[in-house]
């Protein structure tokens, strides 16, 4: 495979946030590979095994699409009426060609009914492959950079 240049990659990455923050979350399950993953681990232990420690999220594919058809659920008391978010990406880095490898910042900003808004920070970072002429998602990774999760509320949507 030839290098990907990182004008590619940011604009996969702004597709992506485009979907998430539309709702459009069947078009998004279409962005991931059949064998991918999507973790949130814990923050005091960003780099562990979700086998070995405890993590927000640890979905693999069958458990993603289970999220996604809970999150469409007009009765998910979770996301009903769902949130709103806002996606910023940013410092979007290719760490590594083979596999391609993809780290960037990000600022999601979540309102929800008349609570304050909320403010996600931190950094994704990606395993991609290409796959029918386009970039597809193998592993994605969002690590937040908060200290404490509970004054975020509950991490119901997709981060």
């Amino acid at each position: 495979m030839n290098d990907v240049a990182r004008a590619e990659v940011e604009d996969f990455l702004y597709h992506e946030a485009a979907l998430l923050d539309a709702w459009r979350l069947d078009e998004w399950l279409a962005l991931l590979t059949d064998d991918a993953t999507y973790r949130v681990p814990s923050n005091d232990q960003p780099e562990s095994d979700p086998k070995a420690a405890l993590f927000t999220i640890a979905d693999d594919m069958r458990r993603m699409r289970a999220r996604v058809a809970r999150l469409k659920d007009p009765h998910a008391h979770a996301e009903s009426p769902r949130s709103r978010t806002r996606r910023l990406i940013s410092n979007v880095r290719i760490v590594e060609q083979a596999p391609l490898r993809v780290e960037a910042n990000f600022v999601v900003y979540r309102y929800r009914g008349n609570e304050d808004v909320r403010t996600y920070v931190g950094r994704y970072r990606y395993t991609l492959v290409r796959q029918d002429g386009g970039l597809r998602i193998k592993a994605r990774e969002a690590i937040l950079d908060a200290m404490e999760l509970a004054s975020l509320g509950t991490v119901s949507f997709i981060l």
